[in-house]
């Protein structure tokens, strides 16, 4: 009988190798093999179920089982989940991480299509490629022009992220939103402005934010306050959940009937749908119903988000 068949020396030679420290030289010294023979034994010791190799990554990955019931709930490709954090520091935190996650996935040659807002601004900051990527393209999603949050717009957006990688920056010269259905008609058909969102359509990476209730958003308070009584009726009556691309969303994640979707300067929700990977970044409670509605149309397959707006994703 060789040891690989004696159960009582596979669990002495493991119990020596793993429980004592010992080097696989030493357990070969010990029971008079070759090294290769102790590898194999060892192997055949846990293909037994005499060794169970236990991960405790409750400290290094905290998030784990939360991140994968998300990513099974709604068909997620990823969901990277970070600890609770004050509010004031949330965006920023969210920001350095996609920034990271960015940094991991983006190849040479790739296009990154890139919204405004706060989060995606944090993420520009904080972008930090392992190597310069001259060839990578920055193309923005949305419109943005003038002063108003210009820090925060698309285009400055991309400069910041082309600036940190070597890469290339597209600039979009067209506002958020205009007058009529028929004026944005007109702009879209301008081939300075096609040319740029027919790009937006054939990036391979997509960095998004996701707004919540429009009582909430950022964009309401910038754009709309100013704007018609019949708009803040219309986004109260239709269940409006959230905004993504300045295109505000119903609960299912579809395109809320509203006049200011009929006059905003932004990619079309369909053809963000098309983009491989589409990373969504967002947190906090008021975002809860717009990331929900974002998930659910399919809009975002990857999720950066914080703990307590992922375990409320859950209910």
């Amino acid at each position: 009988m060789s040891y690989s068949d004696d159960r009582r020396l596979l669990t002495e030679m493991a119990s020596m190798y793993y429980e004592e420290g010992a080097k696989q030289s030493e357990v070969a010294k010990r029971f008079n093999i070759s090294r290769s023979l102790v590898s194999k034994y060892l192997a055949k010791a846990r293909a037994l179920g005499l060794v169970e190799i236990i991960i405790h990554d409750d400290m290094a990955h905290p998030y784990r089982v939360l991140e994968e019931k998300i990513a099974e709930k709604f068909m997620l490709q990823e969901v990277i989940c970070i600890a609770p954090t004050g509010v004031e520091m949330l965006n920023k935190r969210i920001g350095i991480t996609a920034a990271k996650y960015l940094a991991r996935i983006l190849q040479p040659n790739q296009k990154v299509g890139v919204s405004a807002g706060t989060v995606v601004h944090e993420a520009a900051m904080n972008f930090s490629p392992k190597s310069q990527m001259e060839s990578v393209k920055f193309v923005p999603l949305v419109g943005g022009l003038g002063q108003q949050h210009m820090a925060l717009q698309a285009n400055v957006v991309c400069e910041l992220f082309a600036k940190k990688s070597d890469g290339i920056a597209v600039e979009l010269h067209a506002p958020i939103t205009v007058d009529s259905a028929e004026a944005k008609q007109v702009f879209m058909e301008q081939s300075f402005i096609k040319q740029v969102f027919d790009e937006a359509k054939s990036v391979d990476v997509a960095l998004v934010g996701i707004g919540g209730l429009p009582a909430y958003s950022t964009m309401t308070k910038t754009y709309l306050l100013a704007d018609s009584d019949q708009l803040q009726v219309e986004l109260s009556d239709r269940k409006v959940a959230g905004d993504i691309c300045y295109n505000f969303i119903d609960e299912e994640g579809n395109l809320a009937a509203c006049t200011w979707n009929d006059r905003v300067l932004a990619i079309d929700l369909e053809d963000l749908k098309r983009i491989p990977t589409r990373i969504g970044v967002s947190g906090g409670k008021e975002k809860v119903g717009g990331i929900r509605a974002a998930l659910k149309g399919g809009l975002v397959n990857v999720l950066i988000t914080d703990e307590e707006t992922a375990k409320a994703l859950l209910k």
